[in-house]
């Protein structure tokens, strides 16, 4: 078989980096949390409902970063799951509100120390003196609106 060479358009590629890391990070999150444990996007949005109280769709969806529709199914299945409540916001009828139930909270408590293995495992993977620098990137590059 040919030996395969690096492509070094996809090595200087800033885009085609953090798609490949952001794979690996995925993998990593798999192997800690488990197959059968909530997928990251399910994560975000227990935590990010745990920590609002109420919140709706809306917020949930500037808060995750996740679009709209997908957001609005994977709500709709952590329902059905019963990890999520929705209700009717007391103050406003045509807004909804989510809160997390038991089974969410215990979903979050089984897979908050996977998260940190997998934080910890990523930044054991960063040299310590980049680590500052590089989450800063991070958040940067999170942060930007386009």
């Amino acid at each position: 078989m040919d030996e395969v060479s690096n492509v070094k358009q996809l090595e200087r590629s800033m885009f085609h980096l953090l798609k490949k890391a952001a794979q690996n990070a995925a993998n990593i999150y798999v192997d800690k949390v488990g197959k059968n444990g909530v997928t990251q996007r399910q994560f975000a949005v227990l935590v990010a409902v745990n920590e609002n109280i109420g919140i709706s769709q809306t917020k949930l969806v500037e808060l995750t970063s996740i679009d709209r529709s997908t957001l609005a199914d994977l709500v709709g299945r952590l329902i059905a799951q019963g990890y999520l409540r929705r209700k009717r916001d007391k103050n406003d009828a045509r807004r909804n509100v989510l809160k997390l139930s038991a089974a969410g909270k215990r979903a979050l408590d089984v897979a908050e120390p996977g998260l940190s293995s997998v934080d910890r495992k990523l930044a054991s993977l960063i040299p310590k003196e980049h680590r500052k620098s590089f989450r800063l990137a991070l958040k940067i590059l999170a942060d930007e609106r386009h």
